[in-house]
């Protein structure tokens, strides 16, 4: 499976989900298995929270919506993961939306997209493509 990674550094991942509610809806995962995000350490925690926002920002940078979203269901995978959704309402923070069949065109720009912010941001922490 493709891997549309945006950010990493030595505590986590950022990549693109393979089925997003909208542009731009990314997950961010810690690289230490965790099953569920209470059992985190807390300052693990605290970076993936840092993380987020970053992203979350050059979310907004990048696809201007009206907010960003954060979501830790912790239901799909036994891996703590975080999704940064890009949102118009509240309506939009549903699983319901997710589209599986986006297009690799698509998940390639709105992953290059995202580099492009944080880069502009002054992250170095920018995945390669």
């Amino acid at each position: 499976m493709p891997g549309r990674f945006v950010w990493r550094d030595d505590r986590a991942v950022v990549f693109l989900t393979i089925a997003p509610i909208s542009t731009g809806h990314v997950m961010v995962v810690p690289i230490e298995e965790v099953d569920h995000w209470l059992d985190l350490d807390p300052d693990l925690a605290a970076h993936l929270m840092r993380v987020a926002q970053i992203v979350g920002q050059a979310q907004v940078a990048a696809f201007s919506p009206a907010r960003v979203g954060l979501i830790i269901a912790g239901l799909e995978v036994p891996h703590t993961h975080l999704h940064v959704i890009p949102i118009e309402s509240e309506a939009d923070l549903s699983f319901a939306k997710a589209d599986p069949s986006v297009s690799d065109a698509a998940q390639d720009a709105a992953a290059e997209a995202l580099r492009a912010a944080l880069r502009a941001a002054g992250h170095a922490e920018v995945a390669d493509a």
